[in-house]
């Protein structure tokens, strides 16, 4: 039998919240934004992305930015890139632009799986990296539509 314990991750504070992703804020809808295609359709849920352009987050190429509504609200962006050379600009970026990670008990710096959190008054942003599958996910939240996500989930 293997027994886990589960330790609370802490959050960093988030300096300059941006209310939003890119310029974009949390709550409006998508379909009518120029340079916008609705790629998913999941009930209450749209999945979104840009038309043309990089991917990027900062200075770092990435694989896939995904804007996501919840009943006819922005509330979500999911990143995904791969590489460590890779993982490690986007959490300078981050860090640069959002303020230190928080290295308190619980946080996850080292080993397979590394986990950081920001959290502001209106975004929470999390970032989290398999080292062992060498891949990255970024998620920026609005914090007050997010557990929307989890209102139909099962206990």
């Amino acid at each position: 039998m293997i027994l886990a314990l589960a330790l609370p991750v802490a959050a960093a504070e988030l300096a300059n919240d941006p209310k939003g992703f890119d310029g974009i804020p949390w709550g409006i809808t998508l379909d009518a934004r120029p340079g916008f295609e609705r790629i998913e359709t999941a009930g209450r849920i749209k999945t979104y992305e840009r038309r043309g352009g990089a991917l990027t987050i900062g200075r770092s190429q990435v694989d896939s930015v995904r804007y996501v509504e919840i009943d006819g609200q922005f509330a979500r962006v999911m990143v995904r890139y791969r590489g460590k050379t890779t993982h490690d600009a986007v959490l300078a970026d981050l860090q640069a632009r959002y303020g230190s990670a928080d290295y308190t008990q619980g946080q996850m710096i080292r080993g397979l799986n590394q986990q950081y959190n920001w959290r502001g008054p209106e975004t929470e942003i999390n970032l989290n990296y398999e080292s062992r599958r060498e891949q990255g996910y970024l998620f920026f939240d609005s914090r007050a539509l997010a557990p929307r996500f989890n209102d139909h989930v099962g206990d």
